[in-house]
C-alpha cells in the first residue's frame, strides 16, 4: 500500500528510485563506516589512506579532488594522519613548492593491513546481489552519476 502522494507515474517513479538510492546507500555507509571504526581511523582518514595507498603521494589538492571534501576539511584530515605517523609530506622533486603527501611505512603497513580485510567486509555486504546483479547495479549508477554531471 502506498502511503505518498502520487504526482504521475514518472515523477513516482523517479520519486520511488531516489528514496530506495538514499536507503541502500545509507545502510551499506552505515556497515562500512562501523568496519572502518574498527581500525581506529575516521571514514575521511582511511580514504587518504586508500588513495595513497593505490595511487601513490597526492598534493592536497588533488586528495581533495579525489575525495570530494573541501581543502580545509582535508588539511585537518591529513594533519591528524601525520600527527599519527600515517603520512609524511615532502616537497616535490620538481617544483619545491609543491608539498606531496605519501604514506610513511607505518602508514604502508596499516593500508596494507587495512584495505584487505575492509575489502573483504565489503565483498561480503554486496554479497546479498549476486555478481551478475553488481555489475548491473555498478553500470546503473555510473550512468545516472556521468548523466548527472552533465546537468551540472
Amino acid at each position: 500500500m502506498k502511503t505518498t502522494k502520487r504526482y504521475g507515474d514518472e515523477i513516482d517513479l523517479a520519486l520511488s528510485l531516489w528514496v530506495k538510492l538514499a536507503r541502500a546507500y545509507a545502510s551499506f555507509n552505515k556497515h562500512t563506516m562501523k568496519d572502518i571504526a574498527g581500525f581506529g581511523v575516521t571514514q575521511a582518514q582511511f580514504g587518504v589512506l586508500e588513495c595513497l595507498g593505490h595511487l601513490g603521494p597526492l598534493t592536497l589538492g588533488e586528495l581533495t579532488k579525489k575525495m570530494l571534501v573541501s581543502g580545509g576539511n582535508m588539511t585537518v584530515v591529513v594533519n591528524n594522519l601525520e600527527r599519527g605517523g600515517y603520512v609524511i609530506r615532502t616537497k616535490d622533486v620538481k617544483d619545491r613548492r609543491v608539498m606531496r603527501i605519501r604514506l610513511s611505512p607505518k602508514g604502508k603497513e596499516s593500508f596494507d593491513t587495512i584495505f584487505v580485510k575492509h575489502a573483504e567486509f565489503v565483498r561480503k555486504t554486496a554479497s546479498v546481489l549476486t555478481p551478475d546483479e553488481q555489475k548491473e547495479l555498478g553500470s546503473l549508477l555510473k550512468k545516472l552519476g556521468c548523466g548527472l554531471r552533465e546537468l551540472s
